[in-house]
């Protein structure tokens, strides 16, 4: 008569499926078991017992691979073991709570990429008048600046800050904005640019808006990667542009260039 169970009841008795329990074979963390006479495996009341505790660790977070030294190890050294899992798993719980506020921030595109400082600065510009566009524009720019260069992007930030106080500054930001909506060849953008750039000049605090973004490496790279972003080649955007840096390098201020 033969005694034990097989297979398919020892993995429904233990809460598993069949191929975990031969995976458990083949980690060598359950033995495999005697065989009957017709040939099927027949697990007893100690194999029962070993996979119940298999499964209770996997089931715990336990790797498998850390499994079979705490089948055997005493109660000391299983204790002391289970406190490192415990940590490992309370490292993994803060990491997966974190993904998920990141997630519940996605529903916010500011928060999720930017940090709240910058997040504010963003909600006060429809107070100064700038348009959904333009906000919308300012975002993209604030998180490709942080990324290209992040050890700048505070004093960025502060310069941006104080600037939006000066409504002179404001009303020449919203000019330049509305400005890149012209013709490429529109007369006004020489005197756009020309304003913007005096402003500057006679602002130095201001001024750090495009000063401050130079990376300490690769510094032509990613000013250019900045710089360019919102003013496409032929654009009345890029000829604002590039008509602002040269007044301000006739003015004695260094801006890269891809010549240098």
């Amino acid at each position: 008569m033969s005694t034990g169970v097989t297979i398919s009841q020892a993995a429904a008795y233990v809460g598993v499926t069949i191929k975990t329990v031969r995976h458990y074979h083949k980690l060598g963390l359950v033995p495999e078991p005697h065989r009957d006479t017709s040939g099927y495996r027949r697990y007893d009341a100690d194999d029962l017992l070993r996979l119940v505790r298999v499964r209770t660790l996997a089931a715990a977070g336990v790797p498998l691979a850390e499994i079979a030294p705490l089948l055997d190890a005493d109660d000391a050294a299983f204790a002391g073991a289970i406190e490192g899992v415990e940590r490992e798993l309370t490292a993994k719980i803060e990491e997966l709570i974190e993904r998920r506020g990141t997630l519940r921030r996605l529903a916010d595109g500011n928060r999720a990429l930017l940090p709240e400082r910058a997040v504010a600065l963003l909600d006060r510009m429809p107070a100064h008048g700038f348009s959904h566009e333009e906000i919308e524009s300012s975002r993209e720019g604030l998180v490709l600046a942080r990324a290209l260069v992040p050890e700048r992007f505070d004093d960025h930030l502060a310069a941006i800050e104080q600037a939006l106080l000066d409504p002179e500054f404001v009303a020449l930001s919203r000019l330049g904005a509305e400005s890149a909506t012209w013709a490429p060849d529109d007369p006004r953008i020489a005197e756009v640019a020309t304003a913007m750039a005096d402003h500057y000049l006679a602002n130095p605090e201001h001024l750090r808006i495009v000063t401050g973004m130079q990376a300490r490496t690769d510094t032509i790279a990613r000013y250019q990667l900045v710089r360019d972003f919102g003013s496409d080649e032929g654009t009345a955007a890029e000829r604002l542009l590039a008509l602002v840096e040269a007044r301000l390098r006739e003015g004695g201020v260094r801006i890269p260039r891809s010549s240098d």
